[in-house]
C-alpha cells in the first residue's frame, strides 16, 4: 500500500467532540495484546480499546476522510494506550485494505496506508464481517447488519465469508439491500418492511443451511418478532469482534449452545 497521500488540517473537535456511547462490549479476548478497535459508520465512527470502559463515538459522514479518521481518533484516544489497531470498513476489504471506496464517507480510502499513519499495525475488515466475528458463538452463523444498507457474513468453523447479499435482485427490479436497508423501509414502511425482512430470513437459513442467524444493525431493534432461528445482536459487538480479530489463533471454536467444553477444538481461522 501507498503512503498516506492526503494530510489533514481538521482537528478532533472539527470532526465532532468524541461522546460516550452506551453499554461497552468487553470480553476476555482483550487479554495480552491491548487493540483499538475502530467501528466506521457512515454516521458515526465508534472506538473502544482494550481494558477500556467507556466507548467514544464522534461524527463521520462525506467530510470523513481517511486522513481525517486518523487524526481524529488519535486525538480522541489520546489518553489511551493500545498496540495495535482494529478497524471495521464500511465497503470491500481485500488482503492490501479496502476495495471500494465507501458510498457515504469521503474519498482516499483505496490504497491508504493506515499502518503509517497511525504508527501501529492495524487490520482491517468489512464492518459487518467484524460484528460477525464478535456476535459468533460457534457453528455455523449467518450475520446480517439491517442498517444503511444490508450488511452480511457467513462464519463457519474456521472460516469467515464476508459475503454481499445486499447485491442479489428481489423481484427481478430491485437490490435486496435498496428494499431492507433504511431508505426501503422508510418507502415502504415498517409492516411490509417487517414481511420482507422475515422472508429473506427464512430464505437465507435455507440456502446457507446456517445453525442460526444474528441480526444486528442499528434497524434490527424495529423487529417485532424474531424467526426462531434468530436472535438479535448489538453494534457494539463490533467492538469485541476487532478484539478477536488479534486472537484468531488463540480463540477456541465456540460450540453450538449444550455442547460440552471437551467438544470444542482449536482451529486455524481464515478471513477469506
Amino acid at each position: 500500500m501507498a503512503l498516506p497521500t492526503k494530510k489533514t488540517t481538521r482537528s478532533a473537535t472539527a470532526a465532532g467532540e468524541p461522546r460516550k456511547a452506551k453499554r461497552p462490549a468487553r470480553g476476555k479476548e482483550e487479554t495480552g495484546r491491548r487493540i483499538l478497535a475502530i467501528d466506521i459508520g457512515g454516521t458515526n465512527v465508534k472506538m473502544l480499546a482494550s481494558g477500556e470502559h467507556e466507548p467514544l463515538k464522534m461524527p463521520s459522514g462525506r467530510t470523513m476522510t481517511p486522513g481525517r479518521l486518523v487524526e481524529s481518533v488519535l486525538e480522541a484516544t489520546r489518553r489511551w494506550k493500545f498496540d495495535a489497531i482494529s478497524i471495521g470498513y464500511p465497503g470491500l476489504v481485500g488482503a492490501d485494505g479496502p476495495h471500494s471506496e465507501p458510498g457515504n464517507l469521503g474519498p482516499g480510502w483505496v490504497g491508504f496506508d493506515f499502518a503509517a499513519a497511525f504508527g501501529k499495525p492495524v487490520k482491517i475488515i468489512n464492518d459487518a464481517a467484524m460484528q460477525a466475528l464478535g456476535s459468533y458463538a460457534g457453528g455455523r452463523m449467518l450475520f446480517l447488519g439491517l442498517g444503511t444498507g444490508l450488511g452480511s457474513t457467513l462464519i463457519t468453523e474456521d472460516v469467515i465469508v464476508p459475503l454481499e447479499l445486499g447485491e442479489l435482485s428481489y423481484d427481478g427490479n430491485e437490490r435486496l439491500g435498496m428494499l431492507v436497508g433504511r431508505r426501503g423501509l422508510k418507502r415502504i414502511g415498517k409492516r411490509e418492511w417487517r414481511n420482507t425482512v422475515g422472508e429473506m430470513v427464512d430464505s437465507f437459513t435455507r440456502a446457507f443451511v446456517v445453525d442460526y442467524v444474528v441480526l444486528g444493525g442499528g434497524n434490527a431493534k424495529l423487529l417485532k418478532e424474531l424467526p426462531s432461528v434468530a436472535r438479535l445482536g448489538h453494534n457494539l459487538t463490533a467492538f469485541r469482534g476487532g478484539f478477536r480479530l488479534w486472537h484468531l489463533d488463540d480463540i477456541r471454536a465456540l460450540a453450538p449452545e449444550g455442547a460440552a467444553p471437551e467438544d470444542r477444538e482449536t482451529v486455524d481461522w481464515r478471513v477469506v
